[in-house]
């Protein structure tokens, strides 16, 4: 366990705790598989942003990316805490507005936005659409003159590079179907008939998600202010993202850069690139929210099939997908510490061999009673969660800063999903 993170979990004799709280008592009261997160750490990583960005000296401004979590009690502490929203869909904005991020912080992302989509976020008055497409922008801009408004315009330029990360999840190259190329962003910006009811006040990029280099992000921003800076009118705004990379394996080689360095690098790049002061927006999921969260999941039995070890937990691939979409790995902490540990594949009981979060991993001899904690599923866990077999989400819940536990979304009963 030397890559154990003592600031969030300490074995005690009590067996495994989070902020101090004993987990093993919290499974005695809330059924298995379901998620568990802690205010303390999304706090933490928020100020992180807010902070750092203040010491780069960057005016920012903080879009939480909902389709990392959108659960709204999580969703409700950072707007208190005064960060705005990066939404993908109409029920991503209603979500964001019931939890009370402003719409003047809200930013809308994604290539296939949809007339009624448009229609809610005019009414709304959103900070901008980030827009995908000259085509899009065309609508837009007739929905907004049917209501009578002047919708705010930020296109999000495919800077055609490609970033280090998961071919899934790698969003900033032309094969990609993300963003608008620079030359034709910049002749769309003088055709005046898109323009009668939209203004240009930003531009936008997002190349990528789980980025653990930055060499590919410097040269989109360089990339992103020479557009800007071809284009005839000072803006406003340029966002640059989010995609800021998390360190899943606990390993010195794959630390991903520090907040603060990347702060320090898109305010140099920006400075030196674009001649306009502007405001910098951000639009952070995995970094803020994946640390948050503990993926609890009982043992039911295991099993040996002559040197293979199996683990078999009551959660699935249908509750935590990233393992099976992704070969994404996770560190897995059993319930109690030994020192006599064996080899396990830990694997859920859906029909598929993919149904497995970690394997070969060195566990106590666990049997049923046990439970493991899988770590840092803050990020899309439950929001890419499904019903897949027929199964019941799990329910989420919250170690708040006084130490209670609230449950922040009920389990899933059969009688909901039949």
């Amino acid at each position: 366990m030397e890559n154990f993170d003592r600031n969030k979990l300490v074995y005690t004799q009590e067996g495994l705790t989070l902020d101090g709280i004993s987990i093993g008592k919290i499974i005695e009261k809330f059924n298995t598989p379901l998620y568990l997160y802690s205010e303390k750490t999304l706090e933490h990583n928020l100020n992180h942003y807010i902070e750092d960005s203040k010491a780069a000296g960057i005016d920012a401004l903080i879009c939480f990316a909902l389709k990392s979590n959108s659960n709204k009690s999580l969703l409700q502490l950072l707007a208190k805490r005064g960060a705005g929203a990066d939404i993908v869909s109409a029920g991503e904005l209603i979500r964001a507005l019931a939890a009370g991020i402003p719409a003047n912080k809200i930013v809308f992302s994604g290539v296939g936005k949809m007339k009624k989509e448009i229609e809610l976020a005019l009414k709304k008055d959103i900070y901008s659409f980030n827009v995908e497409s000259i085509e899009e922008l065309s609508l837009i801009n007739q929905l907004a003159e049917k209501q009578g408004k002047i919708a705010r315009i930020a296109f999000r330029l495919n800077p055609k590079v490609h970033a280090e990360t998961h071919k899934h999840i790698s969003t900033g190259f032309k094969t990609h179907k993300f963003g608008v190329l620079a030359q034709d962003i910049i002749d769309a910006a003088k055709v005046e008939s898109y323009w009668t009811h939209c203004k240009l006040v930003g531009l936008s990029i997002h190349i990528g998600s789980q980025l653990v280099s930055l060499d590919a992000t410097e040269q989109a921003i360089i990339n992103l202010c020479d557009c800007a800076s071809q284009i005839d009118l000072p803006l406003e705004f340029l966002d640059v993202g989010g995609g800021l990379g998390v360190n899943y394996e606990k390993k010195p080689s794959k630390v991903a850069p520090s907040v603060l360095s990347y702060m320090e690098l898109v305010q140099k790049t920006v400075t030196e690139n674009y001649a306009h002061k502007v405001k910098v927006v951000f639009e952070p999921g995995r970094r803020i929210i994946a640390s948050v969260g503990f993926f609890i999941t009982s043992v039911i039995r295991s099993k040996t099939s002559d040197d293979c070890n199996f683990l078999i937990v009551d959660g699935g691939m249908n509750d935590f997908v990233r393992p099976s979409l992704y070969d994404a790995y996770h560190e897995i902490y059993p319930s109690y510490e030994s020192e006599d540990t064996v080899l396990m594949d830990i694997v859920g009981p859906i029909c598929e061999t993919a149904d497995c979060f970690g394997q070969g991993r060195s566990l106590p001899k666990l049997g049923p009673g046990d439970f493991v904690a899988i770590a840092d599923t803050g990020a899309y866990g439950y929001t890419m969660s499904s019903n897949y077999n027929l199964r019941v989400r799990p329910a989420e819940l919250l170690i708040t800063n006084n130490g209670e536990v609230q449950r922040i979304n009920k389990e899933e009963i059969l009688e909901d999903i039949l």
